[in-house]
């Protein structure tokens, strides 16, 4: 085959250190325009960006011509410089140190989309804590709890 051709759905999510509600109403749409930014520069596409106040939940096509890992820590390292340049208030910010992230096949997308753009209404219900394990355990990803929040 002469070209690469891929399509590397993932949903990644993250939270803020120890969990604090640094994500308010004024941050959180900036945020998502900030990271489509980083992630287009990177050569993929953000599909959805949403969460509650202490983490969020990026559906995007990521590049294959650079690891998962790498990408993730550009997202967060340069989404948290401009929080910390475009919001005075927010010089304590941070992201914890790892994420979690799981594919995603054309066919559950919209799926996908549509549980990111309800993470309000969600966690009135369901604790990040709660919703993580419950992603864990449906991919089958092994865990040790002591290790799962910082």
């Amino acid at each position: 085959m002469g070209h690469t051709y891929t399509s590397l759905a993932y949903h990644v999510v993250f939270s803020t250190k120890q969990r604090r509600a640094w994500l308010s109403e004024e941050v959180r749409p900036r945020l998502v325009e900030f990271v489509g930014g980083v992630v287009r520069q990177r050569k993929g596409r953000l599909l959805g960006m949403n969460g509650p106040g202490d983490h969020v939940h990026v559906l995007a096509i990521l590049s294959a011509a650079t690891a998962l890992s790498a990408q993730v820590r550009d997202i967060k390292a340069l989404s948290s410089g401009w929080i910390h340049d475009t919001f005075a208030g927010l010089g304590a910010f941070a992201w914890q140190e790892g994420y979690s992230a799981f594919t995603v096949g054309p066919g559950d997308l919209d799926r996908v989309r549509r549980y990111i753009a309800r993470q309000q209404e969600h966690h009135k219900t369901t604790t990040f804590e709660q919703e993580l394990i419950a992603m864990l355990d449906r991919a089958g990803v092994e865990y040790d709890p002591k290790y799962l929040f910082d």
